[in-house]
Order: structure tokens, then C-alpha cells, then sequence
């Protein structure tokens, strides 16, 4: 299975590194990336737990995450199918892009590159995503990777003691397909 995807003459998607340890550190000392971490990633050993993580996820095929990055191989995003069920073929697809990558397209071509990578190479059929509904970026992405709007679950996620709705997206192998260039 590739573990490494060109995604446009500019981006790849690759397995993550040791060595992204850095780069994980800068992506979450954002405010707006901070919260969406299992842990506050504020030290290079909660970086390797992280690391640690995707690589058991690959080794046991229930998670594929790739690091998004330029053509000097600096980190500019995040894009992963996870929770993959092999009897039912799904896979939930989450996504993030650095601070100084949002707005150019990355998390959408990313999304869109992992989705035919899903399709094809892990024989999934249905791939969902959520996003918080006061996050219209993210909504923008899932709409700009083919994902369709399916319905909001209520007060699904909770952040510092306030609720959120969450808006669920899917996409299927047998939905028409975007283009993969950039949007």
C-alpha cells in the first residue's frame, strides 16, 4: 500500500515521521489547533505520542495518516481516513492544515487525493467527516472534496464546557469524483 501520494506538482501526502516532531509542535501552538488534540501538544514527547499513534493505526489498519507537505518537504497540513471498518468498507476523514497554509486549497486537494487513495487502494466505499458547525472552512473543504451533506448531530462535541453541533459529510466510491488538481 503507497504510502506516499502526489497530490499536485506543489504537494505530497506522505507517512509521518520521526523527524515531524517540529513541525507538529508549530501546527498545534496555533490557538485555533490547540483544542483539537487528545492532549495539549506542548513537548516533543506528546509530538512522539502522537507520531506513536499513526504508526500503530497503519501497522493494525485502522488508520492511514499522511503529513501534507511542500516540495522542500515542510509540513503544511494533516489528512487521515481512521476508524476504518474493513467489513463495511468505511472510514472517517479528518483533516487540518497549518496556520500559515489556510485559505490556498491544501486541505481540500489533500482530502480529495486520500479519498481516491481510500477508494482505490483500501477498498473503502463510504468515507464520512464532521465538522464543528461554526467552522465554515471546514465545511468548504468537505463540500470541495465531493462529501455531501448528511445531517447535524446535535451537541456531539464538547470544548471547554461548551457544546457543539457537529454537520456530518459522506462520500462514496460511487459518487462522481472532483477533479484532484487544486480547486
Amino acid at each position: 500500500m503507497r504510502d506516499r501520494l502526489q497530490a499536485s506538482s506543489d504537494l505530497r501526502l506522505r507517512r509521518w515521521l520521526p523527524t515531524d516532531v517540529a513541525s507538529l509542535l508549530t501546527a498545534f501552538a496555533d490557538p485555533a489547533m490547540a483544542r483539537e488534540a487528545r492532549e495539549p501538544m506542548s513537548s516533543a514527547s506528546a509530538a512522539r505520542r502522537w507520531l506513536a499513534v499513526r504508526d500503530e493505526e497503519w501497522a493494525s489498519g485502522s488508520g492511514f495518516a499522511f503529513a501534507v507537505v511542500d516540495r522542500g518537504d515542510a509540513v503544511v497540513g494533516h489528512v487521515a481516513v481512521t476508524a476504518t471498518d474493513v467489513r463495511h468498507r468505511t472510514g472517517w476523514v479528518s483533516y487540518w492544515t497549518t496556520a500559515a497554509a489556510r485559505g490556498r486549497g491544501i486541505a481540500s486537494l489533500a482530502c480529495r487525493t486520500l479519498s481516491h487513495w481510500a477508494f482505490e487502494e483500501v477498498d473503502l466505499f463510504r468515507l464520512e467527516l464532521g465538522h464543528r458547525i461554526d467552522n465554515p472552512a471546514s465545511c468548504g473543504v468537505a463540500r470541495a472534496s465531493g462529501f455531501l451533506v448528511e445531517g447535524i448531530q446535535r451537541q456531539k462535541l464538547e470544548y471547554d464546557g461548551v457544546r457543539h453541533d457537529v454537520e456530518v459529510h459522506a462520500r462514496l466510491a460511487t459518487d462522481e469524483a472532483p477533479p484532484l488538481g487544486r480547486s
